[in-house]
C-alpha cells in the first residue's frame, strides 16, 4: 500500500457506504476523470482494498473489502505515519477480534 493517494481514499470513501458502484459513477461523484479512476481501481484491486463483484468475472462493478474499510477508516494515519507502517497496522486491525 505504498502508492495510495488522496483520490484512492476518496474512491474508498464512496464505496464505504456499503453500496457497490462502477467507475463512471465514482468519477462523477468525486469529480475526477473516469480514465484515472479506472487506473486507480486496478491498483486498489491489486492491494485487495476493493473487489469486483459479478456474476460476470470481469465486471465493472466494485465493492470495498474489509481491508479497504479499515484503510479508509484510518486514512489520516496513512498520511501521518507513512505507508510502510500503515500496511502492518491495517493487517493488525484485521486480525484483532471485533
Amino acid at each position: 500500500m505504498n502508492r495510495l493517494n488522496r483520490t484512492d481514499f476518496k474512491i474508498l470513501s464512496v464505496l464505504a457506504s456499503g453500496k457497490r458502484n462502477v467507475a463512471a459513477n465514482v468519477a462523477l461523484e468525486i469529480d475526477v476523470d473516469r480514465g484515472y479512476i479506472n487506473s486507480r481501481f486496478g491498483y486498489l484491486l491489486s492491494e485487495d482494498l476493493v473487489e469486483r463483484v459479478g456474476p460476470k468475472k470481469r465486471s465493472g462493478l466494485y465493492e470495498i473489502t474489509p481491508k479497504g474499510q479499515v484503510a479508509v477508516k484510518h486514512k489520516e494515519r496513512y498520511f501521518a505515519d507513512g505507508s510502510s507502517e500503515f500496511e502492518s497496522f491495517v493487517e493488525q486491525q484485521l486480525s484483532e477480534p471485533s
